[in-house]
């Protein structure tokens, strides 16, 4: 990991690790209404319980923070990972009714909560570049 990519990597690893342990013994109607948010956005996920998505999102969480969180993971896989996670976020945002404006992206008020994971999005795409851009310096 390059020092300039600490400071991005500890805070949103930190923040993502604690949101997946948070999520770790979720049931009920917490892990259904969790899930059918995320059906409403992914319909594929309707596979799984509500209970399973809430373990499964748990992990993945859990699993992308401490990437983030370790310095020997490179910062093009944390960020691949990073990215990923963030469209998934942004994508339940485009899809769920009331989170916009209407005929806008400009978030509602409801929305404002997961309009801000773009940030997500662009912090991934933003370590993979330097990532790819520092090797073909060195390279």
């Amino acid at each position: 990991m390059k020092l300039t990519h600490a400071p991005l990597r500890l805070g949103i690893g930190a923040f993502i690790l604690n949101s997946g342990l948070s999520k770790r013994t979720l049931e009920g109607e917490a892990a259904a209404g969790m899930h059918g948010m995320a059906v409403g956005a992914i319909p594929q996920l309707r596979q799984f319980p509500p209970d399973q998505f809430a373990k499964l999102l748990s992990r993945a969480e859990m699993a992308l923070g401490a990437a983030l969180l370790t310095p020997f993971v490179p910062s093009l896989l944390a960020g691949a990972g990073l990215t990923a996670f963030g469209l998934g976020l942004v994508q339940l945002y485009l899809k769920t009714p009331g989170m916009r404006e209407a005929n806008s992206l400009k978030p509602s008020q409801a929305g404002i909560g997961l309009a801000k994971d773009s940030w997500l999005v662009a912090a991934g795409l933003t370590l993979m570049l330097d990532s790819l851009a520092h090797k073909r310096r060195f390279t």
